[in-house]
């Protein structure tokens, strides 16, 4: 670390050109004694700076460099009471540590001092002493439960040119001199060097930390971890490196929607399915592809996303992949905790970078299986062509045979045109089992059913596993299907096969079994009931399933959950959202939401 251009203030065994200056209203300021300078030997003061100089480079964590450094200067000066105020880059106090105060006495007093007064006019290059704080114009009091103070002084942390934080030094009997502050001073500016080599050590501990996330992230994507299990782990172990308290990934839902799909920590169940509106910073930081820090959201004067005031600090970082975003990591602190350094906010990035990549492996799969069920519709193709429409056609010669032979009425022979009759008809069976067979591989067996009926189907075949009958709902554009009008049932049912695709169908299928599934099998629920959705056409549509019981929720003890997990994941491959929140009074509620196109 370099101090350039940093005065040491003169103490015993150490010279300097330079002395702080000392203001004192009630006993006017005196220069520093220049017996201090020159001396050939080491006194028993110089030892004893030392020896807290020692103390204070023993230590790597910052934490214990910081607390170390109120104490040796509380020893050295015999001042019964001391604090250390780190500031942030808005000049408030960001941590506090204290010395001779315990830990009753700081609950009692609530936040620690804001630096006014005599307290905030610590000066830059120097420090100040009052050993009248009565009668001192500067001083505004403290706050209550504060321990009495008669006499003090301060002197500021300077690390590279910048007030880092301010040493508050009370009560030393007799008062305090400008020796004092000349020790307290000198020790200040050796505790910054200090500090900074813990700050550095941190620096590299953290960035393992980062690397070990990265390697862990790249591990389980080669493994071919499910995407949301990906996801959650990269909100889990970044929240947890980051030292933040929420983490949340902000992905693409319905339409020009971004929703709050992912959560970890602090307040994470009431964060997920939270919309992040157009002019907000997440989609800033979306729309510019860089990060942003931000000092306290709770201090905001904008902020669009309400449920985030409860926050101090925030990072936002964008998940870029190929020059674009898809979606927003953002880290979460608490107030009054400090605020996200930009040593983090380039790891975040990094990291940001591989949670991209898994969604891009993500989509990079899907896209393999639907190229590998082109190229079982291609096989099937062949198979068609070559098997069937060959034997079709070999069928079709043989039956223009026989009507060639009856329209000629020349040597007819109905025994031989029987047979040949016959072994027709037996061709064109094979070729319908072949057919048949080649369909059945398409697609499921039920495919063919409209959607309507296949949900009916997973309703009643649910019965048997909840011993009641859940209800079954069905919306197009607001009119609900209803079995007292028949022609127009049969006309609502035909709109929503075609308006809903067959793999879409597939998907509504397979979230409705899953949910009763679950339903039956977890939630000891009396009632159910499954809402269908469907609205508008193409890429202006979207279809919403919704399955709601009266269980008892979800067990928070249970932390895989891979069937929602899937249905998050094909809510996500159709550009969509899955949302499972509390149902009123009680019960779970899910929501299941995708375009049409």
């Amino acid at each position: 670390m370099s101090f350039d251009n940093v005065p040491l203030p003169s103490f015993p065994g150490l010279s300097s050109s330079d002395s702080p200056d000392v203001t004192d209203p009630a006993a006017s300021s005196r220069p520093l004694d220049s017996s201090l300078d020159n001396h050939s030997s080491l006194s028993a003061d110089s030892s004893r700076l030392l020896s807290s100089v020692l103390r204070l480079m023993g230590n790597l964590e910052q934490d214990k460099v910081l607390q170390a450094f109120v104490d040796q200067a509380c020893a050295m000066t015999s001042s019964p009471y001391g604090a250390l105020a780190i500031l942030d880059s808005r000049g408030e106090t960001s941590a506090f540590y204290t010395h001779g105060v315990s830990e009753k006495q700081r609950a009692s007093m609530g936040h620690p001092p804001v630096g006014r007064g005599i307290i905030g006019d610590v000066p830059v290059n120097n420090g100040v002493i009052s050993n009248d704080l009565a009668s001192d114009p500067r001083f505004t009091g403290y706050p209550p439960s504060h321990p009495e103070m008669h006499s003090f002084l301060g002197v500021p942390l300077r690390i590279h040119e910048q007030v880092y934080g301010r040493l508050y030094l009370c009560n030393r009997p007799g008062g305090y001199s400008e020796h004092d502050l000349a020790y307290v001073s000198g020790l200040a500016v050796l505790a910054a060097v200090a500090i900074e080599n813990s700050r550095l050590y941190e620096v590299s501990r953290s960035r393992e930390r980062w690397t070990q996330v990265s390697q862990q992230l790249t591990t389980i994507l080669l493994e071919g971890t499910d995407e949301e299990d990906a996801l959650q782990f990269i909100a889990k172990s970044v929240r947890e490196v980051a030292q933040a308290d929420t983490a949340l990934l902000v992905l693409p839902s319905v339409g020009d929607s971004w929703v709050c799909e992912i959560a970890s920590g602090y307040g994470a169940s009431e964060l997920i399915g939270v919309a992040f509106p157009p002019q907000g910073r997440a989609r800033t930081v979306l729309a510019e592809g860089q990060g942003l820090i931000v000092d306290s959201l709770a201090r905001a004067t904008t902020l669009r996303v309400q449920e985030l005031s409860k926050f101090g600090a925030a990072l936002y970082v964008p998940l870029l992949a190929r020059s674009h975003a898809i979606g927003v990591l953002l880290l979460l602190r608490l107030p009054g905790k400090p605020e996200f350094n930009p040593e983090v906010l380039a790891m975040a990035e990094q990291v940001a970078t591989q949670a991209a990549l898994a969604l891009e492996i993500a989509d990079a799969k899907h896209a393999a299986d639907i190229a590998t069920l082109l190229d079982e519709r291609a096989k099937i193709g062949e198979d068609l062509h070559d098997l069937a429409i060959q034997q079709l056609f070999a069928t079709g010669m043989q039956l223009e045979r026989i009507r060639a032979t009856f329209a000629s009425e020349t040597n007819l022979d109905f025994s031989q045109a029987e047979s040949l009759m016959e072994e027709a008809l037996a061709s064109v069976d094979d070729s319908v089992k072949q057919i048949r067979a080649i369909v059945h591989n398409l697609r499921e067996p039920d495919a063919a059913v409209d959607l309507v009926e296949r949900l009916r189907r997973e309703a009643s075949l649910a019965r048997r596993l909840l011993g009641f009958a859940p209800s079954f709902v069905l919306e197009i554009d607001g009119e609900t299907l209803s079995a007292s009008n028949p022609a127009r049932e049969e006309i609502l049912i035909e709109e929503a096969d075609q308006r809903v695709g067959h793999d879409i169908c597939d998907d509504v299928v397979a979230v409705v079994r899953e949910a009763l599934s679950n339903t039956a099998r977890h939630a000891g629920a009396s009632s159910a009931q499954v809402v269908v959705k469907i609205s508008g056409m193409g890429c202006n549509g979207s279809i919403q399933v919704e399955v709601t019981d009266d269980g008892h929720g979800l067990d928070p003890s249970v932390t895989r959950r891979s069937g929602l997990d899937n249905l998050k994941s094909r809510a996500r491959r159709h550009g969509g959202i899955c949302l499972v929140k509390a149902a009123k009074p009680n019960g779970l509620a899910l929501s299941w939401e995708v375009p049409l196109s």
